[in-house]
């Protein structure tokens, strides 16, 4: 399970990359959030990898500006989750194909 270092600085890099959100190519914005998703995966945060995976087929669908905050907001609270088991994953991803397909 990942510390609070790890944590720390997935939330600031998600913090980064809303303050670019519009600004940045969606491209770029991709290639942050994969780096996330990298370092989400190597520290055991599974919530986060599944969400960051499903943010990154929104920026392939075009997605941008609120909508991709809102994604922001969803791996966040990933990123903070105490939980890593499948359970929480299967509620995240929930989660996500509500965004995706309403």
């Amino acid at each position: 399970m990942a510390d609070d270092t790890i944590k720390n600085e997935l939330t600031a890099r998600i913090g980064r990359i809303g303050a670019r959100v519009g600004i940045d190519r969606p491209a770029d914005l991709a290639h942050e959030i994969d780096r996330i998703r990298a370092l989400a995966h190597r520290s055991g945060m599974r919530p986060a990898v599944t969400v960051a995976q499903a943010l990154e087929m929104g920026l392939a669908r075009g997605e941008c500006g609120p909508l991709i905050r809102a994604w922001l907001d969803l791996l966040r609270d990933a990123v903070g989750s105490e939980r890593q088991d499948e359970a929480a994953c299967d509620t995240y991803r929930a989660a996500c194909a509500v965004r995706m397909f309403g």
